[in-house]
């Protein structure tokens, strides 16, 4: 397959459906209850420990800056305390454990070990092979951790990879176009894709006070109406940011060629759309409000 039969977009639509099947551990009980077996109560901490451990016990800054949303204030709460009720080695343990049990309540134990699944995985590691470390802390952390033995774990494991490896990507954009954090999530947000404010108060740390000054700030770049929708120009920026997003995360899809994206992108849409269809995201996660 030559990379020019890779459609523009290609990548990113496969990306979406594996990453929304990864997505589904941080809403997982699953993992709420092999994290408090660890001693791993708190769900910020949780997110932050089983996110952050394969980069080992790193402290506030690095989470902070790796993750890009999350106010530092909220993360140096729980980091590097983290590390003092579990190392590093025992919440990738217990991350395996709960993406296991997820996986399996989700989608079945048929689906689990299903020859589509080992095809998914298959295909998906594949595609990691043309994945970079340069600038992509995240994704090169996750990297260095071995492979699964069991398709559904490798499946995942490359999912993972995968969406570090577009994130830390998407991130540098981020950075390139002048959004910090907030503003990048307030205009996620206002594109109607994003999570509703709400979440983001809850999960990020941000106050209303802190997004309504971001809110201006956009507002004062023509970025956001009064209405606090997307401009022309907000629209216009939002599109920049992923088309480049897309052009840094080409390589693993163009490695994998059209055909192979073009049969994960199917595997990866069915296993999210199960997972989706048995509950796997509170139904308020959405939205503009």
């Amino acid at each position: 397959m030559t990379t020019a039969t890779l459609e523009p977009r290609a990548g990113r639509r496969c990306h979406n459906g594996l990453n929304s099947l990864h997505a589904t551990l941080y809403f997982s009980p699953d993992l709420g209850t092999e994290m408090a077996a660890i001693g791993i109560t708190h769900p910020r901490a949780v997110n932050f420990a089983v996110r952050a451990a394969a980069m080992g016990p790193v402290g506030a800054g690095t989470v902070t800056a790796a993750f890009y949303n999350y106010k530092y204030e909220l993360v140096a709460r729980h980091v590097p305390a983290v590390w003092s009720a579990a190392a590093p080695q025992d919440v990738l343990a217990a991350r395996a454990r709960a993406v296991d049990a997820t996986l399996r309540r989700l989608l079945g134990d048929a689906v689990v070990a299903s020859a589509e699944m080992a095809e998914a995985a298959g295909l998906a590691l594949r595609a990691t092979e043309a994945c970079s470390r340069s600038a992509r802390p995240l994704y090169a952390a996750h990297a260095d951790l071995p492979v699964p033995g069991e398709p559904h774990l490798a499946y995942f494991h490359a999912a993972t990879l995968l969406r570090e490896h577009r994130g830390d990507g998407h991130l540098a954009v981020l950075m390139s176009a002048g959004l910090d954090g907030l503003e990048a999530v307030v205009t996620h947000t206002a594109t109607g894709k994003g999570m509703a404010p709400k979440w983001v108060f809850g999960s990020r740390g941000w106050s209303q006070e802190e997004w309504d000054a971001a809110a201006g700030r956009l507002r004062e770049r023509g970025l956001l109406d009064a209405a606090g929708e997307l401009t022309e120009r907000g629209i216009a920026l939002r599109a920049e940011i992923e088309a480049e997003t897309d052009r840094l995360d080409r390589a693993p899809y163009e490695h994998l060629g059209a055909e192979g994206v073009a049969r994960l992108t199917e595997l990866g849409r069915a296993f999210a759309g199960a997972a989706l269809a048995a509950g796997a995201f509170p139904a308020d996660l959405i939205g503009k409000r």
